[in-house]
């Protein structure tokens, strides 16, 4: 049996929907914002740090980051016009640039800090993506990154059941075998140990996992989902907090 992949001009074309979210739960943005200030320390005169939001979507994550980070300059970057477009209300600086050999419009060693929020689970070349990251940070620059857990708790249940698990995804067109009605374009997902490993293969030390909770969780299960923010392993999101070798 033969399979046609995705071609990249139609996934191109989701993302710039306007209908696509782009913007994910305010609290992971908030808890990977106190992550990143924690790492840089605060502002001093003439030293400002640059901060890249990579995929910054609709700039929420980066207006919610800011007010964590005073004093130090946040970029937003983004390929989506769309997205672009509804950054520039929220965040002062917004360009546009690619997670290519070469895409993203810095020098090499220009950047102190990466903000990668739920991008790395929408990409066919992860590998390209982090090697780029790389380029653009200095010697020891942050990455903070965050993507949706395979093995979050609730995931581990329904597979169990025979249930697709939330945040995959087996088409473009509709949500099939698994709770929810948004499609959002995740190719890929990972488990905390995948996660850990294949960002250490990259040319990265791993300095920290945290989790998350989801804002999609149903309410009655908030409570439950905080709770399994303690345990990494079993949290809905995971923040990874790394450092260039």
């Amino acid at each position: 049996m033969t399979t046609t992949p995705v071609k990249p001009p139609e996934l191109r074309e989701f993302y710039e929907n306007p209908a696509v979210p782009v913007a994910s739960g305010t609290p992971r943005s908030r808890r990977q914002a106190r992550m990143l200030a924690e790492a840089l320390g605060p502002a001093t005169a003439g030293r400002s740090r640059t901060i890249l939001d990579i995929g910054c979507g609709d700039g929420t994550a980066a207006a919610t980051a800011a007010p964590y980070l005073p004093g130090h300059r946040i970029v937003g970057i983004d390929w989506s016009q769309d997205a672009l477009r509804r950054a520039r209300t929220r965040i002062p600086y917004a360009v546009r640039g690619e997670l290519t050999d070469g895409g993203l419009p810095l020098r090499t060693g220009a950047a102190d800090a990466v903000l990668f929020s739920e991008v790395i689970e929408h990409l066919v070349d992860p590998d390209a993506a982090l090697d780029e990251i790389r380029r653009v940070l200095r010697p020891g620059g942050h990455l903070m990154l965050s993507t949706p857990n395979l093995a979050a708790w609730y995931n581990r249940g329904l597979l169990l059941a025979g249930v697709q698990p939330v945040f995959s995804e087996v088409s473009l067109r509709g949500i099939h075998g698994r709770p929810g009605r948004e499609v959002v374009g995740h190719l890929r997902l990972y488990t905390a140990r995948a996660l850990r490993e294949f960002v250490a293969a990259s040319g990265f030390e791993v300095v920290r996992l945290a989790g998350a909770p989801f804002h999609g969780v149903p309410r009655p299960l908030r409570p439950l989902d905080r709770l399994a923010c303690a345990r990494p392993p079993l949290a809905s999101i995971l923040l990874l907090h790394a450092r260039r070798t």
